[in-house]
C-alpha cells in the first residue's frame, strides 16, 4: 500500500518531527498496525488503516485521516 502523507493542516511538513512521524506511520501501516507511538509525544496515533477500517471521518481532526478534503 502506498501510504498517503497527512494533509498539511493536520501535520505541517515544517514540523521538526515530521520525518520521524512519517517513518513511524509508514512502518506501522506496512506492519498492518492500526496505531503507532508518536515519536515526539509518546502518545498513540491512529494510522490511515484505522480510518479506512472505520469508513468515514469522525471530525476529530485526526492526523492521518484519509477523508480530509484538499
Amino acid at each position: 500500500m502506498d501510504v498517503p502523507l497527512p494533509h498539511p493542516s493536520r501535520l505541517s511538513p515544517s514540523d521538526t518531527n515530521y520525518a520521524a512521524i512519517i517513518n513511524a506511520h509508514e512502518a506501522a501501516v506496512h506492519a498492518g498496525e492500526l496505531l503507532y507511538r508518536d515519536p515526539a509525544t509518546g502518545l498513540y496515533v491512529l494510522t490511515v488503516l484505522a480510518h479506512l477500517e472505520r469508513g468515514s471521518c469522525c471530525t476529530q481532526g485526526c492526523r492521518h485521516c484519509p477523508y480530509v478534503e484538499a
